[in-house]
């Protein structure tokens, strides 16, 4: 396989796939247990499943960190929600409940909630504290992971 493939990690089982950059996630599956890798509903997280994608992980994914409590999490969450339908061929979407995950919202230095952090290529490529909304979130998104 080339060497520009991504490698997605299937959540589902564990397993890391090679994805070739023309083929969208849309129409990607794990080659161990057939599930789906794009995420046209952002999918929580937990910590260790963070760590592996981290580690493991070279496609783009954007990681919402939240907190029950949080209004602005809660007016931004169906934004992130309908972001994610509309780019879940070219990004993954998670979210990550801080409360529930404390060792992770510290290791990412997590200093307010809402915050968004992307991926891609297995480095980080954005860090965006506080709420984003509408087209603002897309264009944000997009210019985060070079989209057109």
């Amino acid at each position: 396989m080339a060497g520009d493939d991504r490698r997605i990690l299937c959540l589902g089982c564990g397993a890391v796939n090679r994805v070739p950059p023309e083929k969208t996630l849309r129409h990607a599956k794990c080659g161990r247990c057939a599930k789906g890798l794009a995420t046209p509903e952002p999918v929580d997280i937990t910590s260790e499943q963070l760590a592996a994608l981290k580690s493991r992980d070279t496609g783009a994914f954007l990681l919402d960190i939240w907190a029950s409590w949080c209004g602005p999490c809660r007016m931004m969450a169906p934004h992130y929600h309908a972001a994610a339908g509309r780019l879940a061929e070219e990004v993954r979407f998670f979210k990550l409940d801080s409360d529930q995950n404390q060792d992770a919202a510290a290791s990412l230095q997590i200093r307010g909630v809402p915050t968004l952090m992307g991926w891609k290529g297995g480095r980080l490529v954005a860090n965006q504290p506080g709420a984003q909304t509408g087209p603002a979130l897309d264009a944000w998104i997009r210019n985060s992971f070079n989209l057109a």
